[in-house]
């Protein structure tokens, strides 16, 4: 039923999302990469400690661990997310085209980008963990480890995809799901919602937002959506990366109990600052280029 609501929905949203998204994750993939070492590695003592040693054992390289697959499989994912949310939005609104002057009500908007959520997931949660396990590689294949390094295992992300199925089966695949679907499904709600109504209030009625407008909404939008996400991202990364050099946890419930318990609440903050850091200017450029972008299709 899902594959005939998408097939009837118009391409250019589709479009103008996945090239938004290319563009989005070139200016976001090494801060990325950072973030999710601090969220499943406890070697690092901060942000700068991490890109000081990042850099030291890795070169400039270490920050770019993981892009090549993600560089198309992303802008599907973001082609998804866009896509569907808009024609989602169309459809609640009952409108053929987007349309500043009648901007949709907030609940719709909401809505949207919840089903939009959904959508991504079943493509976004085995290119996720295939990235978060290439970055979390410090070392170079067939190298031994340093102490307190982990042992690289895989060459690249075709590599680490079969390893995956053949260890653990196509299960194996969506390690961590349901934390990244209670991380994505409400925060895309939020993310969209917050968009909107920013563009709504710092435009006058009646007027299309200007580039600025967008550049801001969008970026503030990324951080609202990362900081209401974070406690899910960090749960997400250790079941993802669980399984890799062993089992530790038995499921969600039991990750987030252990975090706990390790390390207390503060846990769920962890990537907190780089998240807000990378989130503004990767979502300023996502939003502004997908509505021009959408903009001149039309």
């Amino acid at each position: 039923m899902l594959e005939l609501v998408l097939a009837d929905m118009p391409a250019a949203e589709f479009i103008a999302g996945w090239i938004s998204g290319a563009l989005g994750l070139v200016v976001g993939h090494p801060v990325d990469t950072v973030k999710v070492r601090l969220q499943t590695q406890s070697r690092y003592r901060g942000i700068l400690d991490c890109v000081i040693q990042t850099y030291r054992n890795e070169t400039i390289f270490g920050f770019f661990k993981g892009m090549s697959f993600p560089v198309g499989s992303v802008a599907i994912s973001n082609s998804l997310a866009f896509g569907s949310y808009s024609n989602a939005l169309l459809y609640l609104s009952d409108q053929e085209i987007k349309n500043w002057k009648n901007p949709p009500h907030n609940c719709h908007v909401f809505m949207a980008g919840c089903f939009s959520g959904i959508v991504q997931l079943s493509f976004s949660a085995p290119v996720d963990l295939v990235k978060v396990r290439l970055q979390n590689q410090t070392e170079s294949f067939g190298n031994q480890a340093r102490p307190g390094h982990l042992q690289a295992r895989y060459q690249g992300p075709v590599h680490c995809a079969v390893c995956i199925f053949r260890e653990e089966g196509i299960f194996g695949l969506y390690r961590g799901c349901l934390a990244l679907a209670l991380r994505d499904i409400p925060s895309m709600g939020l993310y969209f919602l917050t968009y909107e109504v920013l563009c709504k209030w710092m435009t006058k009625s009646l007027d299309e937002p200007s580039a600025w407008t967008m550049l801001f909404a969008g970026g503030c939008a990324g951080t609202v959506g990362w900081a209401f996400a974070n406690p899910m991202d960090v749960i997400k990364a250790r079941l993802q990366m669980d399984g890799m050099h062993g089992v530790q946890y038995l499921g969600m419930l039991d990750c987030i109990r252990k975090s706990i318990r390790q390390e207390g609440v503060k846990v769920f903050l962890k990537g907190l600052t780089i998240n807000s850091l990378r989130a503004f200017p990767v979502n300023a450029v996502t939003f502004l280029s997908y509505e021009m972008l959408l903009k001149a299709f039309r």
